[in-house]
């Protein structure tokens, strides 16, 4: 009997749990019409607060990668189909520690839309007939939303999946490995999954410092957060 990879198995119930809330008949919150304002006001929200990372020029490619690939407004689906189809070769080809940073991004992307859609429930029982949100409201929302248990599980799960980036760079192979396939990939119909980690292994292989850039996102994001249930009045400005 051939024996269970616990990483694989991990990946697999992340994918499962992913598809889950993005799918609208199981989950109809995702017709709430507050939820695509609630993630552009977010995807705004956080480029204001990596304005500093995207004037430098060495995080400026990290940073774009976590807006756009990690923790950004856009469709994650071909990506995931895309593992789903070449998860066993995934365990042959990959690091297991690269394979557990590809599940922590799923799992962060699954985590912050499950949130989203609370607080989509929220923004429609708090403002029925608005349609545009600002800070006062967000902050009302996040806080009638609450789970700050999963709301720090989120910020750990940024770091954990740019510290494993930066990890990958690392790795002596896992260069050479992306190189090599990016013909089949693309041959396979795989090229979702297969520009995903070619992006984010180039922004972090400019980076330098990887644990001061993850370390000042995650202190920032962690004050947002406390800010945010304290009713700070200004939650998002910091000098």
């Amino acid at each position: 009997m051939a024996r269970s990879n616990p990483v694989l198995e991990r990946l697999g119930r992340r994918l499962a749990w992913h598809q889950a809330v993005h799918d609208p008949v199981r989950e109809p919150r995702n017709a709430l019409r507050w939820l695509q304002e609630l993630r552009r006001w977010q995807s705004e929200r956080l480029e204001r607060s990596f304005e500093h990372f995207l004037e430098d020029p060495q995080r400026r490619p990290a940073a774009m990668f976590f807006l756009t690939d990690v923790y950004g407004d856009r469709d994650f689906s071909r990506r995931d189909a895309d593992i789903i189809k070449v998860l066993p070769m995934m365990q042959r080809l990959m690091p297991a520690s690269l394979l557990d940073t590809v599940a922590d991004g799923i799992e962060l992307g699954a985590l912050t839309h499950a949130l989203d859609l609370r607080m989509a429930e929220a923004l429609q029982v708090l403002a029925p007939r608005r349609k545009r949100l600002d800070d006062e409201l967000y902050a009302e929302a996040y806080r009638h939303t609450g789970l700050r248990r999963l709301r720090l599980h989120q910020i750990d799960l940024i770091a954990s999946v740019g510290l494993g980036l930066a990890g990958a760079v690392h790795t002596p192979g896992v260069r050479m490995l992306l190189r090599f396939a990016r013909g089949p990939a693309k041959a396979a119909g795989l090229s979702e999954l297969q520009g995903f980690l070619e992006r984010g292994f180039d922004a972090f292989s400019k980076l330098g410092d990887a644990e001061g850039f993850i370390g000042d996102i995650e202190i920032t994001e962690r004050e947002v957060s406390r800010r945010l249930f304290a009713g700070h009045p200004q939650p998002f400005a910091f000098d």
